[in-house]
C-alpha cells in the first residue's frame, strides 16, 4: 500500500479544496482515471490515478482543504493488474510509448530509436502547466530523419489554457514521432525520440527488420494502406517516405503516392510536392476497384446518404476549457445584468488627437485603453467590482491592483488575457499592451502569466458587430462588461435641437453574492461620466 501524493498543480499553490471526490474507499481504479476534483484560487483542477489498485483510504472529506505535498489518498496495487499486462506484450509495448491501438499504418514510419535501439533515447514530455496531464499536438515542425539543433522548435501542443512549444533538448537526427497531428500526449510519456550528436554509430533505417517488436505489437495496417504500400515497393521500407499527413492528402485526392517525384530527403513526398504536381497538370490515376470499396472518395455527392451524417469532434484545448468554465460559473454563480448607453462622440474626439502622437510610437490606439484607464480609475471608489469571494463563501478579498481582462476570439479559441495594474500604467502602455496580448491570442500564443490573477474582464462583442450581450463572469471574478458597436444615433442636445451623436451600448454582469444593483449602477455612472467627459478622466490621472 502507498500514498497519493497530491503535486503541485499550480505556481505558489500549496492548498487547495477537496470538491468532489470521484471514488469510494475499496474502489478498484485504473491508471490515469480521475478520482478527485480540486478548486484552487485559479481553477477546477482534476486529479488522475498514478497506477492501477484499489484505494483503501481517503484522508479528507469533501469541502476539505487539502495540503500539498501531502496524501491525499491511499491505494493498493493489484498485482493482477500487472500480471495482465505482462501476459499482454503488444499492450505493453504499446503503453510504454503511450500510443494508440488504433494506429494506422502510415502512421508506422519508424526509422529508428526504439527501445531495442541503445543509440537513441526517448524525449519525455514536461510538466507544461498546472493540472494539465495531457495536451493536444498540433503541429509537428520536424520529420521523422530530420536533423535539429538545440533548442529548435519541434512541435507545438495544445493545453487547456494556451499553445505550448515545445523546444529540443540538444542537437540530434529525430527518429520516431510518436503521435500524430491532432492526437492526445500524456505529460511524462514518450513525445518523439532522437539519436543525439556524438552517439556511437547505429544501423541505418533501412537496416530495421520487419519482425522487430514495436512494428510487430501494432495492429495490422487497414487494407486501403496494405495495397497501396505494395504496388510502391520504394524507399528503404519497401515504402515511398511521405508523413501520415501526406498519406491522407494523397488518399483523400485519389492520386498514386508513386507518381509524385519527391524533393525531400531520401525522396520523401512533402505536402508542396504534391501542390506542384497539380499544378504541372497531375491528375488522378485510376485505383484498382478494391480500394475503392475499402475507403470511398473524400467528396460525397450532394444527394448521397452519407451527406446526411453528423459530423462528430471532440472538445478539445481552449474550447474544452471553455465549456467547462461557462457551466461552471453559470450554475454556481447568481449573475444580474445591467444595460445602459455612453456617448462616446468626445472620447472618439480625443482618440483622434492622440492616435497621431500614438502612430509616432509604433502604435495603433483604439478605445480599448481608455475605456480600461477609466474603469480602474472608476474602481478606486467602488473597489468591490475588483474583489473576490474568499473563505468559505463568507469574505471579501479586496485585490489590490485592478488586472484588466479583455476576451478575445484568438486562433486556439476564447481566451481572456489581462492587462496587469492597469491603475499604475500610462494610456501609451496600456495601448502597447492591448497590442501585444491582442496579436498573441489571435495567434493562439498567449503566455499562462497573461492569463492568471484577472480582476475584472471586458468583452468587446461590438467588435464583431453586436449590439447587446449578457456576458458570463469570467470566475473568480465579480463583474463583467459587454460592450456594443458604437452607432450614430439621433439624440437630443441641451437646447432641444436633435444631434447625431455616437452611442455605445454596454451590459454588465455582477455576482450578486457581493454586488447589488445600486452599488453597480453607481460605478457604473462614474465611469460613463469619465468617458463622455474625458477631460475630467484626465484630472485624475496618476
Amino acid at each position: 500500500m502507498s500514498d497519493f501524493i497530491l503535486p503541485d498543480i499550480g505556481e505558489g499553490i500549496v492548498e487547495c479544496e477537496l470538491v468532489k471526490w470521484l471514488i469510494s474507499e475499496g474502489d478498484i481504479i485504473e491508471e490515469d482515471q480521475p478520482v478527485a476534483e480540486v478548486m484552487t484560487d485559479k481553477a477546477l483542477v482534476e486529479i488522475p490515478a498514478p497506477h492501477r489498485g484499489r484505494v483503501t483510504r481517503l484522508y479528507y472529506k469533501e469541502g476539505e482543504t487539502a495540503k500539498v505535498h501531502a496524501p491525499l489518498f491511499a491505494v493498493e496495487e493489484e498485482s493482477d493488474g500487472a500480471q495482465a499486462a505482462s501476459d499482454d506484450p503488444a499492450r505493453t509495448a504499446a503503453s510504454t510509448h503511450d500510443t494508440k491501438d488504433d494506429l494506422e499504418s502510415d502512421a508506422l514510419q519508424v526509422t529508428q530509436g526504439d527501445s531495442g535501439d541503445e543509440a537513441s533515447e526517448d524525449f519525455i514530455l514536461p510538466d507544461i502547466g498546472e493540472g494539465i496531464v495531457e495536451c493536444e499536438v498540433v503541429t509537428w515542425r520536424v520529420r521523422e530523419g530530420d536533423e535539429i539543433a538545440e533548442d529548435q522548435p519541434v512541435v507545438d501542443v495544445m493545453t487547456d489554457k494556451a499553445l505550448v512549444e515545445i523546444t529540443a533538448p540538444e542537437a540530434g537526427r529525430v527518429t520516431r514521432l510518436y503521435y500524430r497531428e491532432q492526437e492526445s500526449a500524456r505529460v511524462h510519456a514518450p513525445l518523439f525520440a532522437f539519436v543525439p550528436h556524438g552517439r556511437a554509430a547505429q544501423p541505418k533505417p533501412g537496416t530495421i527488420s520487419s519482425s522487430t517488436a514495436p512494428v510487430t505489437s501494432r495492429p495490422e495496417p487497414r487494407p486501403l494502406a496494405a495495397s497501396a504500400d505494395s504496388a510502391r515497393g520504394k524507399g528503404a521500407h519497401g515504402r515511398i517516405p511521405a508523413s501520415p499527413a501526406v498519406r491522407r492528402l494523397v488518399r483523400e485526392l485519389g492520386v498514386r503516392l508513386e507518381d509524385i517525384p519527391g524533393s525531400g530527403k531520401d525522396g520523401r513526398v512533402l505536402k508542396e510536392d504534391i501542390l506542384a504536381w497539380q499544378k504541372q497538370g497531375g491528375e488522378a490515376t485510376p485505383t484498382e476497384p478494391v480500394v475503392a470499396q475499402q475507403e470511398p472518395p473524400s467528396r460525397v455527392p450532394e444527394h448521397s446518404a452519407a451527406s446526411d451524417d453528423v459530423r462528430v469532434e471532440p472538445l478539445r484545448g481552449m474550447q474544452a476549457v471553455m465549456a467547462r468554465r461557462m457551466v461552471e460559473s453559470a450554475t454556481t454563480i447568481p449573475h444580474f445584468h445591467y444595460g445602459d448607453e455612453i456617448d462616446v462622440t468626445e472620447l472618439l474626439a480625443l482618440r483622434e488627437r492622440l492616435k497621431v502622437r500614438a502612430e509616432h510610437e509604433g502604435l495603433r490606439l483604439t478605445l480599448m485603453p481608455l475605456i480600461m484607464k477609466a474603469m480602474a480609475l472608476a474602481i478606486q471608489e467602488y473597489p468591490v467590482l475588483n474583489s473576490r469571494l474568499g473563505g468559505a463563501g463568507d469574505e471579501i478579498h479586496y485585490l489590490p491592483h485592478c488586472n484588466v481582462g479583455m476576451a478575445v476570439d484568438g486562433k486556439s479559441g476564447l481566451v481572456v488575457p489581462n492587462v496587469k495594474r492597469v491603475e499604475r500604467l500610462s494610456l501609451m502602455e496600456i495601448a502597447r499592451e492591448v497590442e501585444r496580448l491582442t496579436a498573441a491570442a489571435r495567434e493562439g500564443r498567449v503566455a499562462q502569466d497573461d492569463l492568471r490573477n484577472g480582476t475584472i474582464s471586458i468583452s468587446n462583442i461590438g467588435a464583431l458587430g453586436g449590439t447587446y450581450a449578457a456576458p458570463i463572469i469570467n470566475a473568480p471574478e465579480v463583474a463583467i462588461v459587454a460592450l456594443g458597436r458604437v452607432q450614430h444615433l439621433p439624440r437630443f442636445d441641451m437646447a432641444g435641437n436633435v444631434v447625431s451623436r455616437a452611442i455605445m451600448t454596454i451590459t454588465w454582469a455582477g455576482d450578486h453574492r457581493l454586488i447589488d444593483g445600486g452599488t453597480i449602477a453607481r460605478f457604473c455612472n462614474l465611469w460613463k461620466g469619465y468617458l463622455q467627459e474625458p477631460q475630467d478622466m484626465l484630472l485624475h490621472l496618476a
